[in-house]
């Protein structure tokens, strides 16, 4: 069941050298150190905050530091990394030049009106665009989907994301009083690996809530069930205020079949922003659970699929865009699925 599992994306051949928007915490922590570890050239960046757009530049020996987006958007044969909160992503991408290759960090805009605008927009630019959904990119998550294409997990029956940690929202000032945050900016991951994986579901439930002493952060908890009909059940539950220390944390996603089961851990989330190394455990029916040897964790293994796909797509090197933009439309669609279904009652228990 182990031998040779896919851990990784192919590296492209002819890499285009790479232009950052937006100087933050990710950019340091995930995407330059994939980079570094592919050898992808770095030719610039831009921030709102010139300030820090120079300190990072010095930091990791980034050739130019851009004094406007508009500065940045005359570069050519270039990929635009978009690193910026979902509200600029359709701004930024107005000052890109047609046929432009970029990498939109998630989400694709604020809701799914936006979305849609951003896809409109894509098109009619001719923009070779993908949106930076690493989960499916993560080392465990490229095995483990390895293991269900070839069919050694058999029939999935029950699937289950389960991330119960303490979240330290303050790392990101803007997420203070936007109208949507847990599920739009992180169980979205989970939902858009669940589509690659199963499929479309016919229909979601969901429930989203914050918490009374954080008044500033809208969703903060959710559960969602993904309605595959009768042959799947399949559930996202997340809770980011567990504050009863790491012994009874969780962050991870359990697939079971008729022939076997799966289960991945997703370190980052535990003991946020240090985390914890990934894993990937197998069983056979009847057999006992096997730890699988992983490359590396989520972050920062998995930005160098999202930035190796769309390199290889943008110089014609593959045809395989696996997040495009049309592709991770979609996701926003179940994303606005869920949080219509989290507004609205849920069904009144009759009188007895």
């Amino acid at each position: 069941m182990t031998s040779a599992l896919r851990q990784s994306w192919p590296r492209p051949r002819r890499p285009l050298p790479i232009v950052i928007v937006g100087a933050g915490g990710i950019v340091r922590s995930a995407h330059l150190p994939a980079y570094r570890a592919l050898r992808l050239p770095v030719l610039g960046v831009f921030d709102v905050m010139p300030r820090r757009a120079r300190e990072l530049a010095r930091a990791w020996r980034i050739p130019r530091v851009y004094s406007s987006l508009a500065d940045a958007a005359r570069e050519r044969g270039v990929v635009y990394d978009l690193a910026v909160p979902g509200d600029q992503v359709l701004p930024v991408l107005r000052a890109l030049p047609p046929r432009a290759a970029v990498l939109i960090q998630k989400p694709l805009g604020r809701d799914l009106a936006e979305a849609r605008r951003i896809l409109v927009l894509a098109r009619s630019r001719r923009f070779a665009a993908a949106v930076n959904f690493q989960l499916r990119f993560s080392p465990n998550m490229l095995a483990l989907r390895d293991v269900i294409e070839r069919g050694q997990l058999g029939e999935i029956r029950d699937v289950e994301v389960r991330v119960c940690t303490h979240t330290p929202w303050g790392l990101w000032k803007f997420m203070s009083g936007i109208p949507r945050l847990e599920i739009l900016y992180h169980s979205i991951h989970y939902l858009d690996l669940l589509r690659s994986l199963f499929g479309e579901p016919r229909g979601v439930h969901a429930w989203a809530g914050g918490d009374p002493e954080r008044p500033r952060y809208a969703d903060t908890r959710s559960t969602i069930v993904l309605d595959y009909a009768h042959r799947l059940r399949c559930a996202v539950h997340t809770n980011h205020l567990h504050v009863f220390g790491p012994k009874r944390a969780a962050s991870e996603i359990k697939v079971e079949g008729t022939k076997g089961a799966a289960l991945a851990r997703m370190g980052v989330n535990l003991e946020y922003p240090r985390g914890r190394p990934d894993t990937l455990e197998l069983a056979r029916l009847g057999g006992p659970w096997r730890s699988i040897r992983l490359r590396g964790s989520w972050f920062p293994r998995a930005f160098e699929g999202t930035m190796s796909s769309l390199q290889r797509f943008a110089t014609g090197e593959s045809r395989e865009l696996p997040t495009a933009v049309a592709d991770a439309a979609r996701t926003m669609a179940l994303v606005e699925a869920c949080y219509r279904s989290a507004a609205r009652a849920g069904t009144p228990v009759p009188a007895v």
